[in-house]
Formats: C-alpha cells, structure tokens, sequence
C-alpha cells in the first residue's frame, strides 16, 4: 500500500475457530508488520515476568523492506520471494500464540485477531524510532548483566537445563549453517545444470550426425527438467528445514529471555533482603542507643522490607514453576514439529528422487537410439 518510501505491506489474517468469545467463527482482518511486532512487545511485556516462553516474531529487515519499496520490474522475482517468506514466518508466529493455552485468550491477541479497526501505530517497533534506540540500549545492558551476574542455582533441574538449553542453541545454530550451506550448493548445481542444458543445446544444433544430434537436443530438454528438479529441492531446503531451524533458534533465544527474568527475579530477592538486614541492624543500633524517635520509622522500615523480602521469594519461586511448565510444553511441541517437519522432509526428497529417475528414465531409449 502506498507508493515509494512511504509504502507498506499489508497481511490478510484469516481466522476460524470455534472459541465462543469470538463474534464469528470465521473472519479476516489486515494488519502490519509493525501490527505483528507490536503485539510481539505486548505479550512479552505483560508475560515474560511470570516465566511465559513467548513465541518470537519475525526479525525486522530494513535491507529487505527497502529493496521492496524501491524495487522495480526485473527485482519482482526477488521481492516475491522475500514477501513470501515474510509471510510464512508471520503466519508460524500467529499459529505458535494461537496454540499456547495462555496468549491465545489475551484481550491483545483477539483484538489483532478480530478487531475491524487499524490497530494504533506500534512506533515504539521502528529501529531507528527514540524507543527503538532506547530498546537497543537497553538490550546491550541486559546482556552486560547476563554476563556479570551469576547465580547461585540451588535448583539442580536448572542448573541442567540451562545446560541442555545451552547446548540445543549451538547445535540447532551449526545445523542452521549447515543447511544454509547445502541450499547455497543446490541452488549453485542447478545454475550449473542449467548452463550444461544450453551448452548441450547448442551442441546439437551444431552436429551433423542425426542421432546423436537428435538425442543431444533430448539431453538438453532432459537438463532442463532436472535443473527444476534441483530448484523445486532448494526450495525445500529452505522453506521446510532452514526455517525450522530459524525458528527454533529464535525459541531457544526466548527460553533464554525466560532463565534470565527468573535471574532478574532472584536479584530482587536478594537485593531485599540485603536491605532488610540493614534496616534490622539500624533498628538494633537505635534500642540500644535509647533513641525512640527513630524506632517506630525502623520499625516500619523493618516490616515493609520483610514484606518485599516474603513477595520476592513468592514471585521467584512462581517463576520457577512457571518456566518448568513452559519448558515442559516446549519440549511436546518440538519434539512434534520436527517429527512432521523431518516427514514432508523425507517425502519431499523422495518424490524428486522419483522424479529424477522418471527423467532418465524416458531418456534412456533416445540415447540407445544412436547409430
């Protein structure tokens, strides 16, 4: 929509559900990228505190967004290929919400859903925006305290799964480089296999021998469906396993996010009850010195402080339930995805395979043929 720098893309989102707080059981609505993100920011800010693994959206890329306003006929390929995957990996987000028990009923997550109304501008999601820059810095000093604070786990099934957590990322991150790898070497064989096809063409065309020339030319038809052969298994590739495995990194990040909050928690809890002895100890100096004009302020410093104390510890150990929970839950539903993902996987390669062999297959005669 719009035209130049100031254009935007617009998703139609398409609900059918059987939930009865819905108006309808169907309906369709168009929303932003920034509408996506601006949810995003919405559930995480209201449930990562209580230890919720929200399901990440989409990264936002200026590079690719700006080919797209700026782009003209010969780059359509492209953008609808980056449009596509936009898409895609938008819709696995709204599926992923949907299917949490949790965010699927938030007053937020019906609104983008239902609401016929523009949702307001989520400005705070521009990364060159006041709020985006303050976001980032922000980022930069939750990560310096990841790194300098460390907590003393007395939970033994955290201190392993911070462990398994940890070692998930890395590999899902060498498996990813790994099948960005063998998509870079399909896509490169089949550019190659079709150059071969020209170059097989124009040999025909050039041969005076009848037979040979006749099944050259067969063999160069033959390149040709073998080289969309090879482009359909690039696809593949990508569309099914490497988005998978973005995706998971991506969830792993969050998982992350939530063993951090759980940490954040915990400095609270400690950060009160450091104050409480102090305000204990200040009480204690103020009886013995016979000073009853401050005491009762001591006093009431002391329960305040127990109280911030007892809610600190309530709040971390909800947290810890909650992520085991979560993580439980993130364990079914991953263990699924890729079961179904590794089976479209399989079939997939198999029926190119078949292809293949049906390709040569009906060339075989023709090659025999030559006399």
């Amino acid at each position: 929509m719009g035209e130049g720098m100031g254009a935007y893309m617009a998703y139609r989102v398409s609900t059918q559900t059987n939930m009865q707080f819905y108006k309808k059981s169907n309906f369709s609505v168009y929303r932003r990228f920034s509408d996506f993100l601006g949810l995003h920011d919405k559930l995480t800010e209201k449930y990562l505190r209580s230890g919720r693994i929200i399901p990440p959206a989409p990264e936002k890329s200026m590079i690719g967004s700006t080919k797209i306003k700026m782009s003209n006929q010969s780059d359509q390929g492209a953008s609808a290929d980056f449009i596509e995957r936009r898409r895609a990996a938008l819709e696995r987000f709204i599926n992923r919400t949907a299917n949490h028990p949790i965010l699927r009923v938030d007053p937020d997550f019906r609104d983008f859903l239902e609401s016929e109304l523009e949702l307001p501008k989520a400005t705070n999601t521009s990364a060159l925006s006041g709020a985006g820059v303050i976001r980032l810095f922000n980022k930069v000093g939750e990560t310096v305290n990841k790194i300098t604070y460390k907590m003393d786990e007395s939970d033994s099934w955290f201190e392993e799964k911070v462990q398994q957590v940890e070692n998930l990322d890395a590999q899902l991150k060498n498996m990813l480089t790994r099948v960005e790898a063998l998509v870079y070497q399909r896509r490169e064989l089949s550019q190659c296999t079709a150059s071969f096809g020209k170059s097989v063409a124009m040999l025909s065309n050039c041969d005076e021998h009848n037979s040979l020339s006749r099944a050259l030319s067969q063999l160069a038809e033959v390149e040709e469906k073998v080289e969309h052969v090879y482009a359909e298994q690039c696809i593949a590739d990508f569309g099914i396993l490497c988005e998978l495995l973005k995706d998971y990194v991506a969830l792993v990040g969050a998982i992350k996010d939530v063993f951090h909050e759980r940490v954040k928690v915990y400095q609270n809890w400690q950060h009160a009850q450091v104050v409480l002895n102090k305000k204990r100890e200040a009480k204690a100096k103020f009886e013995i010195m016979g000073r009853t004009d401050k005491i009762n302020q001591a006093n009431d410093e002391v329960v305040e402080w127990e109280s911030k104390v007892e809610r600190g510890q309530e709040e971390f150990e909800n947290i810890s339930r909650m992520i085991k929970k979560e993580l439980e839950r993130f364990e079914l539903v991953r263990i699924q995805e890729f079961k179904v993902t590794l089976i479209n996987y399989i079939e997939s390669l198999m029926q190119n395979q078949q292809q293949l062999i049906q390709i040569w297959e009906s060339f075989l005669p023709e090659a025999k043929a030559i006399a």
